[in-house]
């Protein structure tokens, strides 16, 4: 008795995916991991604002990865005498003009 041959099995052919993965959320403590900063730090700016953009899903926090991405990229300077630099350090200062 011969053994039956083998069918090819039918694969589906690959469709390049064109959409984009879904955004990535990150814990607090991830989010600071991820910029380098203090989990306390991420807490104080939700409190006085000037933080990333942050959800909330129920009690939890979470920060999208291109929302930390794009906070990081807005605080990029050429150096410190930028204007721009200038202009939002002595803003942060108080007593200073």
């Amino acid at each position: 008795m011969r053994p039956a041959p083998l069918r090819p099995q039918h694969v589906p052919a690959a469709t390049p995916t064109t959409a984009q993965q879904p955004a990535r959320y990150l814990t607090n403590n991830e989010a600071a991991e991820f910029l380098r900063l203090s989990p306390r730090t991420l807490e104080k700016q939700r409190v006085i604002g000037g933080g990333p953009r942050f959800r909330k899903f129920g009690r939890r926090v979470m920060y999208a990865v291109i929302d930390l991405e794009t906070w990081a990229d807005a605080r990029s300077f050429e150096m410190t005498s930028d204007p721009e630099y200038a202009e939002q350090h002595s803003a942060h200062r108080p007593g200073v003009r």
